[in-house]
């Protein structure tokens, strides 16, 4: 929901204002209600879980929602409805990072930086199901759940100093946070030819301010800059990172979730028609954890 509190804010304006009216939300599990001639996999009547593509004009706070063939999976049986929305957006999040750009394996060293969050958690349980040996630094309350999960090495960056206490370097970072101190820090803990990934790049809020015309092409010549400097400086590479659709990554998560190996815990379910109390609880954080809105 955070995407989705950005976005009514006026995040990525740019894209979204000449397309208004739009509908927000993009994580969705129900029942195929119909599908196209060239649907294959899918069928009427079916239980399904998936997400749209954060720039999808036509979210999922609705009654029925329409979405691509390799945006669906089958829903994990072992779940409901609502523990299975709360998974698709964040977990294909994490996945592209780590599985598509990273190419993480048995054996690689990942830190997650802001692993209490939905793609950090995420994030950490599809490396440790990868065989991967994980660090995070989060708050406090997540530690207990975040080790139960098989991260090695949980930091409570509220009260320890994360630089120090983390040791060794890294195959992969994975930053959800994305500050200028966690970039530098991310940075410095990478191996050679590692990975660094942030999910705050700085397409939407750049083309916010010039617009696209000026914004797009400003955007990409910051990250071009940014990737020729480390490369160069620390010999990494460096990358922003957003969800889009995968469909064996899709597939994947829902194995590991029927598993138990991939679960997010959802701490309030609100009606569909109270989204602004959902929202305006989000707004004060009153409810730190994800947030699932049902439709009778």
């Amino acid at each position: 929901m955070c995407l989705r509190l950005k976005m009514r804010s006026g995040y990525g304006r740019s894209i979204f204002e000449p397309l208004l009216p739009l509908i927000l939300g993009r994580d969705i599990s129900g029942e195929v209600a119909a599908v196209g001639n060239s649907v294959k996999s899918l069928t009427v009547g079916q239980d399904v879980f998936g997400a749209l593509h954060p720039t999808a004009v036509r979210g999922t706070y609705t009654d029925y929602a329409i979405l691509a063939e390799d945006e669906l999976a089958p829903k994990p049986g072992s779940l409901s409805h609502v523990e299975a929305s709360a998974i698709p957006f964040a977990a294909l999040t994490a996945w592209r990072a780590l599985k598509s750009t990273a190419r993480i394996r048995e054996g690689h060293r990942v830190l997650v930086i802001g692993g209490g969050g939905a793609v950090g958690f995420s994030a950490i349980q599809l490396a440790v199901a990868a065989g991967c040996h994980v660090s995070t630094t989060c708050g406090g309350e997540s530690i207990s759940r975040i080790l139960a999960a098989g991260a090695e090495q949980a930091i409570d960056y509220t009260s320890e100093d994360a630089e120090v206490a983390l040791k060794g370097h890294f195959d992969a970072v994975l930053d959800t946070i994305g500050v200028p101190d966690t970039e530098r820090m991310g940075i410095s803990l990478l191996k050679k030819g590692g990975h660094y990934m942030t999910l705050q790049g700085e397409a939407a809020s750049v083309t916010d301010r010039h617009g696209l015309a000026i914004g797009l092409p400003m955007a990409a010549a910051i990250l071009l800059k940014k990737q020729i400097q480390y490369r160069y400086s620390h010999g990494i590479e460096y990358w922003w990172n957003y969800m889009r659709a995968d469909a064996e990554g899709l597939h994947e998560i829902r194995r590991l979730s029927e598993a138990g190996k991939l679960q997010l815990p959802v701490d309030k379910t609100f009606p569909i028609s109270k989204v602004r109390e959902a929202h305006e609880a989000k707004d004060r954080r009153q409810i730190p954890g994800k947030v699932v809105l049902e439709i009778d």
